[in-house]
């Protein structure tokens, strides 16, 4: 088979896309990106060459970033949270048989995994907040508000086993520490409790300590199965 290019592999291959970002979590203003993200699957045969296909591809549109199969199902099983909260997108723009499939399977990659993953992620972007506050005075408050949403929705995964992408009722208070309008000692306080909330939530969580590896594994052998047979059809 003819190695396909990487806008090739996203236009004629892509499984599964979604916006992501701000306009996905319910946090947009008038001059917010659209943030698009993608699941493609790189035809078997591709995967028997020496030079395997991209396990990733920025573009080709701007603010655009697509995983292979393969790659999405290690990170999400991970418990990364960029990409389990792909799954869960309320703003889904395409999804064909497997992309769907994928979907009805996001249940078995959410595990208590995601409470170590989502605080661990959390604590390296609040070093380099508190980092542009002694520099500057003030953080990227866009950012910090990002940071807080976060760490919401892990205290809620913790809580009730269910990822919920969109910030509901918190927008407007979320939008506040955007403008600045909070100031950071109390955004500060706010993180603390959430994160100290997020470890009670960890001790009685409905989730499973693991993700389903094995339902993962077995729908991504079916799908290389599926493509293989439809190469040599």
């Amino acid at each position: 088979m003819t190695p396909l290019t990487p806008e090739e592999l996203v236009r004629d291959h892509t499984v599964y896309s979604c916006v992501m970002g701000s306009r996905a979590f319910g946090l947009a203003t008038d001059d917010s990106d659209t943030d698009r993200r993608g699941v493609f699957l790189a035809p078997t045969p591709l995967q028997w060459r020496f030079d395997k296909p991209p396990t990733h591809i920025e573009g080709p549109a701007e603010e655009q970033f697509s995983w292979e199969l393969e790659r999405f199902c290690e990170l999400a099983l991970r418990a990364n949270p960029t990409v389990l909260e792909c799954l869960h997108s309320p703003l889904v723009e395409h999804a064909d048989d497997t992309g769907r499939e994928l979907l009805a399977l996001r249940g078995a990659f959410l595990s208590r995994q995601a409470h170590g993953t989502f605080v661990r992620y959390a604590t390296a972007q609040r070093k380099k907040l508190d980092a542009d506050v002694r520099r500057h005075g003030a953080p990227r408050w866009k950012h910090v508000m990002h940071l807080v949403r976060l760490l919401v929705s892990c205290r809620d995964l913790l809580r009730t086993g269910e990822l919920v992408v969109d910030v509901g009722g918190e927008r407007e208070r979320l939008l506040a520490v955007r403008r600045g309008e909070v100031p950071w000692p109390r955004v500060e306080a706010w993180m603390d409790r959430l994160a100290t909330e997020a470890d009670a939530a960890d001790a009685v969580s409905p989730l499973p300590a693991e993700p389903d590896r094995r339902a993962v594994e077995d729908f991504l052998f079916r799908t290389r199965r599926a493509s293989a047979a439809r190469a040599v059809a």
